[in-house]
């Protein structure tokens, strides 16, 4: 009889001991299920962090500082209506100050530090190599809205600016075409104009056309009287032009001093838009060349509702331009990306931009899945005396981005790039 009573006595703590544990097991998972709901809910409506590094100091700030307008006009708009997935984008500027260390820095800072899930920015190429290393060891995303060299494919980096075929290859083409078949360089000197210049040499001998000299300078230098003379000497038919940042005002300033006009000498430029002509005066440019995928005086609806809004933000004297366009058609895209994935994930955005397409100022954008290019229109415009470009050619519908020209292989390409960046002690550009 004690045996069945301590038995039973035994089964009922036993029972009892069950019941608590339960229930304490249950009051860890309801709290557990509360925090993590609460973190969900606040995660939901905690901002979505971007970085913007670009030059708002330097050389490059002429050109850096309306990009980031621009891509802070494009952040204002889509928070406007209620962000993405119910939450706002929230900017964090960085000033890369027109130097490539800065720019890796601030680039590490952004990643780690900040926990931003999106770098906007880059102009120099020089900068882009240097912050490239960084998106790709942390599996990050750079979104980048310069016309560039090509060369290269990272699926770190998404390339809203134009590729060589679009831009430096059908402007050899239309010179040659219209304007001579004789061809004097200047350029900066860092990786962009150097790797321009050997694609459009190779181009022009296919053409049998000539390469008659090729000069550079250091970036922010006004050091142009060697490149004059020697343009004074030879007397091309045209001068192609990838001079970046402030030193243009110095090289045009010294080839009307020297007598060099449009109607004698014409230039080609491929890094100045309306914003670099601002800073111009008008009778230095006035009937010069660029090319580029946008300029403000398309005639389109969009273009023009996109002119209103940028000047309605910052003021009525305020221009647009190409990479002030594909920093503001870049932030849509990604914004598309984002709600695709339906979160803010790295890898998950990084996966949806791919084949996102968009109705531009420029016309119908699109990336394109295999090297994260975008599809882009060409076009080349004349300066008018307003500081607006005449657009007297077109290639009427967007041209299949191709990073890597076809004149050498692959291989070639990147043992040019090597060389270069070994004579400069391991920089993208002459330290000078």
């Amino acid at each position: 009889m004690f045996q069945q009573n301590t038995t039973y006595k035994f089964h009922l703590v036993k029972r009892k001991h069950q019941k608590n544990i339960l229930i304490i097991l249950a009051f860890i998972l309801g709290i557990t299920l509360f925090y993590l709901t609460h973190s969900q809910i606040k995660a939901s409506h905690q901002p979505i962090k971007v970085g913007i590094l670009h030059s708002l100091s330097g050389t490059m700030a002429i050109s850096e500082k309306s990009v980031v307008d621009a891509t802070l006009l494009a952040i204002a708009e889509i928070n406007k209506k209620d962000g993405i997935l119910g939450r706002k984008i929230q900017p964090i500027i960085v000033d890369g100050k027109s130097d490539d260390h800065t720019f890796a820095k601030e680039a590490e800072n952004l990643i780690t530090q900040e926990k931003v899930v999106t770098v906007f920015g880059c102009w120099t190429s020089s900068s882009r190599k240097t912050v490239k290393p960084i998106f790709e060891k942390h599996n990050h995303l750079l979104i980048y809205p310069v016309q560039y060299e090509g060369l290269e494919e990272s699926p770190n980096i998404v390339y809203t600016g134009a590729a060589p075929n679009q831009q430096i290859i059908p402007a050899v083409k239309w010179s040659f075409d219209n304007l001579g078949k004789r061809f004097f360089l200047v350029g900066s000197d860092y990786i962009f104009p150097r790797t321009a210049n050997a694609i459009i040499k190779d181009q022009v001998t296919a053409l049998r056309g000539e390469i008659l000299g090729e000069d550079y300078i250091l970036l922010g230098s006004n050091n142009v009287e060697i490149a004059i003379k020697n343009i004074l000497k030879t007397e091309p038919d045209v001068i192609l032009n990838t001079i970046n940042g402030d030193s243009n005002l110095a090289f045009f300033k010294a080839l009307r001093k020297a007598g060099i006009t449009p109607d004698k000498i014409p230039t080609i430029s491929f890094s100045i838009a309306e914003q670099e002509l601002s800073y111009l005066p008008r009778e230095y440019v006035v009937g010069d060349y660029a090319v580029w995928n946008y300029f403000q005086s398309i005639n389109d609806n969009v273009n023009n509702d996109f002119i209103g809004n940028f000047q309605t933000k910052y003021g009525k004297h305020r221009v647009t331009s190409d990479p002030i366009e594909a920093g503001y058609f870049g932030v849509y895209l990604w914004a598309q990306a984002v709600a695709d994935a339906g979160k803010d994930e790295v890898n998950l955005i990084k996966e949806n931009i791919k084949d996102q397409s968009f109705k531009a100022p420029e016309g119908i954008v699109y990336i394109d899945s295999d090297n994260q290019h975008t599809w882009k229109t060409v076009r080349v415009g004349k300066i008018k005396a307003d500081g607006q470009f005449e657009i007297v050619w077109n290639s009427d519908k967007p041209i299949r981005p191709v990073p890597y020209p076809l004149s050498r292989s692959k291989a070639d390409w990147e043992m040019f790039l090597n060389s270069l960046y070994k004579n400069w002690n391991n920089n993208w550009a002459n330290p000078g």
